[in-house]
């Protein structure tokens, strides 16, 4: 008997370590911006966004669409086309092994999701990246999705949406990869002549080959709050002409007040924003948008 337990009043009863209940792991959430301390539930049904202060966390791609989409009629484009390696490329580890980890990480074949719905009864096909598939790099199968979506929205007469999470190109496709530039911008340009509206919403982070092509295309242009958009790094810069940047540079903020963006919206009002503006442009009406 230690010590300790011999200055221990007898009724005051020790408890096992291994019988002690523990907090489960995943439900409570830190916000980085604000440092509170959050239920992670409560945080889902706020879209991901912090109560407190605001700050947009980031969120897959299936669960934004989830929240965008009307629950009614929708489909999936694109689902069947896969990543290869052609180029039997290999750094620290071999492409395949990359491919199949962010699968397992996932659960998504590739970076973006296509699907063909509604927003407030408004016809539309959406795409959307997701970041955590090899930090939503485009490569070729990113690029074919894309372009299947805008041609299923030509062939419906209906606006295209694409919401942008990404690195940039995928280095593991070499020049394949920085082929889906043009390729995706000569889909939208046929988009455009059919007078079908594109809306590029820009979410943290927008960065490299996607922000140089169809992320800024967009007849209307939307940013998150405080998303870091983009081409090189801020490091990246800074280490390269030796200057220190603005306060809050390559934010959404910055990028509006510099004009490059049209407009900044909260996540939880993207519905009626968008629904708003294709009714605008389409000359149409959405149902129940307030």
């Amino acid at each position: 008997m230690s010590w300790l337990e011999k200055l221990l009043p007898s009724k005051i009863q020790q408890t096992d370590p291994a019988d002690r209940r523990s907090v489960p792991e995943g439900v409570w959430v830190k916000c980085p911006s604000c440092e509170t301390v959050l239920y992670k539930n409560d945080l889902q049904e706020n879209q991901n966004v912090c109560p407190k202060c605001n700050h947009h966390h980031r969120i897959s791609a299936r669960a934004r669409l989830d929240a965008f989409l009307d629950p009614e009629g929708r489909y999936e484009i694109g689902q069947e086309v896969l990543p290869m390696d052609p180029l039997k490329f290999k750094d620290s580890r071999k492409y395949p092994e990359r491919l199949k980890e962010a699968l397992e990480n996932t659960g998504e074949t590739d970076a973006l999701v296509v699907m063909g719905g509604s927003v407030h009864s408004i016809n539309l096909v959406a795409a959307c990246f997701e970041f955590d598939f090899m930090g939503g790099s485009m490569g070729s199968v990113v690029g074919e999705r894309f372009v299947r979506g805008v041609h299923t929205a030509i062939e419906q007469k209906v606006p295209f949406v694409c919401f942008t999470a990404t690195g940039g190109a995928r280095m593991q496709e070499g020049l394949l990869s920085l082929m889906q530039m043009a390729k995706t911008n000569a889909s939208l340009t046929r988009l455009a002549q059919k007078g079908l509206p594109y809306i590029s919403i820009l979410t943290d982070p927008t960065m490299g080959g996607v922000s140089a092509g169809f992320a800024f295309m967009g007849d209307m242009v939307i940013a998150e709050p405080k998303a870091l958009i983009g081409f090189a790094g801020p490091r990246v810069i800074e280490s390269t002409v030796r200057v220190t940047l603005p306060e809050g540079f390559q934010r959404a903020e910055f990028l509006m007040e510099k004009g490059a963006i049209d407009l900044i919206c909260d996540r939880r009002d993207l519905r009626k924003t968008v629904a708003n503006t294709l009714a605008m442009l389409t000359r149409q009406s959405a149902d129940s948008v307030s």
